[in-house]
């Protein structure tokens, strides 16, 4: 609080105090010194004397206060200050202090005795004894406890607590002769330490008793101090006994132990003296003067300079001893840690002799002495030796390598060692040159680059010069061969062999392994080696295989080598791939999933329904991965025989029909219903459920979605009345795996194939498969020859007059009709009616938009056909659509059968119904797209179009593209559309239907 004060008093037992404050306002202080406590005593005494007649201890209680200028007034000595955050107070003995804060703040105060202490509070016990004032502790006890553990003791606290025992025991003893000459004799011991203070206080005088007290056997709880024996109680003598805590006995003991532990500094001095000053015959040893400063440190000696001298001399020894040491070990043959290394803090010639003087003078015995005098000895010796080796010619490296190891051991830093060192360098390096050129084999550049690197390093030297001009000489003529065949096996301008030949020849004549002349030599044999290669292939019995040729040309230009036949290499395989590339557009499609020798190759697998599916979905997602020699299941070293590849494909043939014939049987009884009730999960290459409108395929007779295959295409076909010849076939992705290119045609690439001089397995395996063709082209043939065939080719003739006959007669006819009809309408006045009906009649008369099947005139059949025949012709029919050739008389066949057979009245309809919708997505696309680029049109400003005009792009994408080009250009006129046929019809592929994404 502010201006909280404390009043004037002196600490507990006249003791020193310390105050700290730690935070707040500060602290205002007003002190007296000790010398003059009694002065202010007396003052206060003498201005309030009712208060100290009935108070005798009234400072005692923190109660008084009194103003400083009235005690200065009286001649006390006043001193003030103020104590600030941070700041510590300390107090002396029976120095009165009080005080004041100036503010809020916090403080911290203690009470602490020193050595010097002792005797005020000895003097403050005898004033609390006149006072009669309760202690705090025993003075006497504090002094006994000390002296119990003498050996502990600060020397000075000793010397200070040995003092007043002292004292206390002579007042002990004459306490206690008073008691004898009264007449007490009676005595027990009593432990004082271990009773309550109020059980130990003496009635008269209240002080706590400790070595000895006064008791009454009849007044038990009265006790008094031996200053107050006359005041115990009225009791006779001899009912008085002594109470004591030790005899008087014990007491001199403990004071002498207090004495030997106070004068044991003066004793170890002495002897510290007599060690630092004894000349060299009674010199202490190092282990005397280390037991001293070990009793310095056990006893707890305080520093000194006596002690700082012993330290100083004692370490200044054992470094020496330490130094001595090492250097004698060296001395007797011990290497360094490492080869080369050199001792730390080397000591010159010089410093060791100093270095024995100074052991010498130490004030202690060291035995290494005469082993520093020995090396010195050794060193002189080895100086000797050293300028004599010097100055031996020619120089020895050995020699100078010993005398070097044998003056790093003697660990002294020496002036011949550096010229030692430097000609020992150069003997070595000279030797190494001479071993290196001396050698058996060839040097390498690895060896000289070094070799010449460190002789530079080395220091001037007539012979060293010389082998360095030397080395130097043969290395540039080195890097300068080596940079020749670089700039061979790295120019893009290829050399002959000849002249690499040469450049390895001059090569060889340095005495130096050169690694870009031996990668230079490798390469020339590789290039004879490929030449040689080439002149087996070129030479064998077959041409040589595209590939063995294309591993040849990767071979050829990777060599630095120019060699004649690698353009005549190159050329062919750029012609085979060529040829490839040609065949590839020929058969298969675009985005095909097969590859060129998968299609020309028999599909041995086609028995299996399964693995066909698998495969496919495989290719699909695959495509690129697949070798080309999978078609036949050949390794690679087999395609390359062709007799090899022809009974490959034979068997293959073989399987192909085996195969499709079970299919055949396995899937001519399977209906899309059985299917999606309970069998196999989706009949259809996409894996998806059965559809509405599915289609059987003719050969492998499974069924699909309409929308995962190309249908057939009518709209272009019905314009013939003769519904048999209407192209209704349908073969699933499975069965038709290309674009079956006309005979022709394939002829034409065998021709191209003949002229190159190299062998491909698609090239053998298109022979096969013209061969295969033209084989059942002849059959096929014999059979459209025969009598019976032939007469129902006739016969099919006459009915397709008939019917063309009828069709124009009903033309004529239903254009009458609708001319007087359109007339009737423009007399009533309706024209835009008449545009609008006749724009439908031509519809209706369109083919594509009938539904009735009358209208179409599908006889049932419209020939016959013996069985034997029928079935023949069906057998070369499967074996027709197995080619993936397209053949006029693979078309013929198709004709006849489908003439003999009930009219597929179903399946028609669904052809249409699929060309029907498609047609409709496809005006519905065209539309949006055609309105999507006219308003790009506009917004870019390009054009500006009329009304009624419109570009030939925007126009319907399913109209033939004979009737877009009759809409772009007015001036074309408009006629039928031509008629598709074969794989072209096939091809044609509605927008809607992509492998089927999109469903009907």
């Amino acid at each position: 609080m502010c201006f909280a004060a404390f009043c004037w008093h002196i600490e507990d037992h006249w003791s020193y105090s310390i105050n700290y404050l730690h935070w707040g306002e500060p602290k205002t202080w007003y002190g007296v010194p000790s010398y003059a406590a009694e002065q202010l005593e007396a003052v206060m005494k003498k201005l309030t004397p009712e208060l100290f007649e009935s108070q005798p201890d009234l400072l005692h209680q923190l109660v008084t206060i009194m103003n400083p200028n009235i005690l200065m007034s009286h001649g006390v000595p006043v001193v003030r200050t103020n104590q600030c955050a941070g700041e510590f107070v300390i107090t002396f003995p029976r120095a009165y202090h009080s005080g004041f804060n100036q503010g809020y703040n916090f403080a911290e105060a203690v009470n602490f005795c020193t050595a010097d202490w002792l005797p005020a509070g000895r003097r403050c016990i005898e004033h609390y004894r006149w006072l009669r004032r309760y202690c705090v502790f025993s003075h006497e006890e504090l002094i006994c406890k000390m002296a119990a553990c003498a050996e502990q003791l600060d020397l000075n606290l000793a010397a200070a607590v040995h003092k007043e025992m002292f004292i206390m025991v002579q007042e002990e003893r004459k306490l206690r002769k008073a008691l004898l000459e009264k007449g007490i004799t009676e005595a027990e011991r009593e432990a004082f330490e271990l009773l309550p203070d109020d059980e130990r206080q003496c009635d008269k005088c209240k002080t706590t008793c400790f070595l000895s007290a006064l008791a009454c056997y009849d007044c038990p709880e009265r006790l008094v101090c031996l200053y107050h024996i006359d005041d115990l109680c009225d009791c006779p003598p001899n009912r008085h006994y002594l109470r004591y805590r030790y005899t008087l006995d014990e007491l001199p003991a403990m004071l002498h132990k207090l004495k030997i532990r106070a004068e044991s500094f003066d004793t170890w001095g002495s002897k510290v003296k007599a060690a630092l000053e004894m000349e060299d015959t009674q010199k202490k040893t190092l282990e005397d003067l280390q037991a001293l400063v070990t009793e310095a440190k056990e006893k707890k000696f305080p520093e000194n300079g006596l002690l700082h001298q012993l330290k100083s001399s004692v370490n200044e020894a054992e470094k020496c001893v330490a130094e001595a040491l090492q250097l004698a070990h060296s001395r007797k043959g011990a290497r360094p840690q490492l080869d080369g290394a050199e001792l730390p803090n080397k000591l010159t010639v010089e410093e060791l002799r100093m270095f024995i003087q100074r052991l010498r003078a130490l004030p202690c015995v060291i035995t290494q002495i005469q082993d520093m005098q020995e090396l010195l000895e050794d060193i002189e010796k080895f100086q000797v030796e050293t300028q004599a080796a010097l100055k031996e010619l020619p120089p020895n490296s050995r020699e100078f390598r010993d005398l070097l190891e044998q003056g790093r051991q003697l660990a002294v830093e020496l002036p011949e060692i550096a010229k030692l060192r430097r000609e020992a360098q150069q003997a070595e390096w000279l030797d190494q040159v001479r071993q290196t050129l001396a050698a058996s084999g060839r040097v390498t550049l690895d060896v000289m680059r070094p070799l010449i690197e460190s002789g530079s390093k080395l220091a001037p030297n007539p012979a060293v010069e010389k082998a360095m001009a030397e080395l130097q000489e043969l290395l540039t003529i080195s890097e300068r061969w080596e940079e020749k065949a670089q700039i061979c096996l790295e120019a893009r301008q290829k050399h002959p062999p000849a002249t690499l030949e040469a450049i390895i020849k001059e090569a060889e004549n340095i005495p130096v392994e050169l690694p870009n002349i031996q990668a230079l030599k490798e390469a020339l044999a590789k290039a004879r080696a490929w030449i040689a290669d080439v002149e087996e292939i070129q030479n064998g019995d077959h041409y040589p295989c595209l590939d063995d040729l294309e591993g040849l040309v990767a071979v050829g230009r990777d060599l630095p080598v120019r060699m004649e036949e690698l353009p005549h290499l190159e050329s062919q395989v750029t012609t085979a791939h060529s040829w490839r590339e040609k065949a590839t557009k020929t058969f298969l499609k675009k985005n095909s999933c097969y590859t060129l020798l998968e299609v020309l190759c028999p599909c041995a697998d086609a028995g299996s329904e399964n693995i066909r599916r698998s495969k496919w979905k495989k290719a699909k997602e695959n495509a690129m991965d697949k070798a080309d020699t999978d078609g036949l299941g050949l390794s690679a070293q087999d395609i390359r025989d062709p007799g090899s590849i022809i009974l490959a494909f034979k068997e293959a043939e073989q399987k192909e029909k085996e195969g499709i014939r079970g299919l055949r049987q396995k899937n001519v009884s399977k209906q899309p219903e059985e299917e999606e009730q309970g069998g196999e999960t989706g009949t259809c290459v996409c894996g998806q459920p059965v559809g509405s409108v599915m289609l059987q395929c003719e050969l492998c007779k499974d069924w699909f979605h309409s929308s995962c295959a190309c249908c057939p295409k009518l709209s272009h076909q019905r314009h013939s009345p003769a519904w048999w010849d209407w192209d209704t076939k349908f073969l699933c992705p499975l069965c038709l795996r290309s674009r079956r290119p006309r005979l022709e045609i394939i002829l034409s690439l065998l021709v191209a194939l003949q002229k190159l001089p190299v062998r491909l397995p698609e090239g053998e395996a298109l022979q096969c498969l013209t061969e295969r063709a033209i084989m059942w082209q002849d059959r096929a043939r014999r059979a459209m020859a025969t009598k019976e065939v032939a007469a129902l080719l006739d016969r099919l003739t006459e009915l397709r007059q008939q019917l063309q006959n009828q069709v124009v007669k009903d033309t004529i006819a239903m254009k009458e009709r609708s001319r007087l009809g359109n007339h009737q309408r423009k007399v009533e006045g309706t024209s835009g009616d008449a545009v609008d009906l006749s724009q439908e009649n031509k519809e209706t008369n369109s083919p594509t938009e009938t539904t009735g099947e009358g209208e179409l005139s599908l006889e049932s059949p419209a020939v016959e056909l013996s069985e034997a025949v029928q079935q023949q012709l069906e057998e070369l029919m499967v074996e027709g659509d197995l080619l993936e050739v397209t053949l006029d008389e693979n078309h013929n066949i198709w004709r006849v059968l489908q003439a003999v057979r009930t009219p597929p009245r179903e399946k028609i309809r669904k052809l249409l119904q699929i060309e029907k919708l498609e047609s409709k997505l496809a005006r519905v696309r065209g539309k949006d797209s055609a309105e999507k680029r006219r308003k790009r049109k506009l917004e870019k400003g390009d054009s500006f179009l009329l009304p009624g005009q419109e570009d030939a792009e925007e126009l319907d994408p399913a109209e033939p593209k004979r009737s877009r080009l009759e809409a772009a250009s007015p001036a074309v006129k408009s006629g039928g559309a031509p008629e598709h046929q074969g794989a072209e019809v096939r091809e044609s592929q509605s927008p809607v239907t992509h492998n089927g994404v999109e469903q009907l």
